[in-house]
């Protein structure tokens, strides 16, 4: 008798990452490059001045995106730029997804007072407009750079706490939890070890959402004058003091704006894939 061949079940081969995806990808990790190397690659000092050479256009020796009205290379800036406004929505991400998240699962632990009265804050902060609260805040306290991460931390913690708030209670209505609990393990335990692990694909989907919007919040506090300030530089301050001169040098302005624009919508395109990828009731 001949053998009956067997049917062999190769593995499904991987989706491939789409271009735009890939592109946003490769131009987010040119920004860590450059947010870590910037002392490195950065030709001159953000401070150096060289009034001969004053508003040079772009493509002038030595200066290869022009320099500002005192001088200041503008390639320079721009790259110092980048470090700053990223170390920024990274720390204020990363803070608000932490306090956000705690507060979610205390919601989820502790129902009742303690439930309602987050619920309460979280509805609180999603009805008040941060940018005023921000303006608030910094005109009274003055600016600083501790000051603004903190302050950009309570942006978007009430996504999270809604989010961790959600998932937690569906998670103990699953029963493993509840196992969990049964065989002596404390509540800290429960989450950080079984429950988070198990909600941490939806909170990093929400995280590359903030990221972008922290970006343009610290760019539009900074471009008010009540960001970084010199001689310190970010993205947002890069823009304001080149909107004085648009019409004469608009370089001065349009390289922090397209850089602004270009790093969020990577985020944005690179947030939606890990959606798509981590989210299993799209699969």
């Amino acid at each position: 008798m001949t053998a009956i061949p067997r049917l062999i079940r190769l593995p499904r081969a991987m989706p491939r990452m789409p271009i735009l995806v890939s592109v946003a990808a490769i131009w987010l990790l040119a920004m860590i490059i450059i947010a870590f190397g910037s002392d490195i690659l950065r030709p001159y000092d953000i401070t150096q001045m060289d009034l001969s050479a004053r508003l040079s256009a772009p493509g002038t020796a030595g200066h290869w995106l022009g320099t500002d009205e005192l001088g200041r290379d503008v390639l320079s800036r721009l790259l110092q730029s980048i470090r700053v406004s990223l170390l920024i929505a990274f720390g204020a991400t990363i803070l608000s997804a932490v306090f956000g998240t705690t507060l979610g699962f205390l919601a989820a632990q502790f129902r009742g007072g303690v439930e309602h009265t987050i619920l309460v804050l979280a509805d609180f902060q999603a009805a008040l407009p941060f940018l005023i609260l921000a303006l608030a805040v910094l005109a009274f306290f003055g600016s600083s750079m501790t000051l603004l991460v903190c302050l950009m931390g309570f942006y978007g913690w009430e996504r999270y706490a809604r989010i961790a708030r959600g998932l937690a209670i569906s998670a103990g209505a699953q029963g493993y939890a509840s196992a969990v609990v049964q065989l002596g393990a404390r509540p800290s335990r429960v989450y950080l070890r079984h429950i988070l692990p198990n909600v941490a694909s939806t909170l990093i989907v929400s995280m590359t959402l903030t990221f972008p919007e922290v970006i343009l919040m610290e760019s539009g506090l900074s471009f008010l004058g009540l960001g970084v300030q010199p001689p310190e530089s970010s993205l947002g301050n890069m823009v304001g003091f080149g909107r004085d001169y648009l019409t004469r040098a608009p370089w001065i302005m349009l390289a922090p704006a397209f850089v602004i624009m270009l790093t969020t919508l990577a985020i944005s395109l690179c947030g939606d894939w890990l959606r798509d990828r981590l989210d299993p009731t799209l699969r």
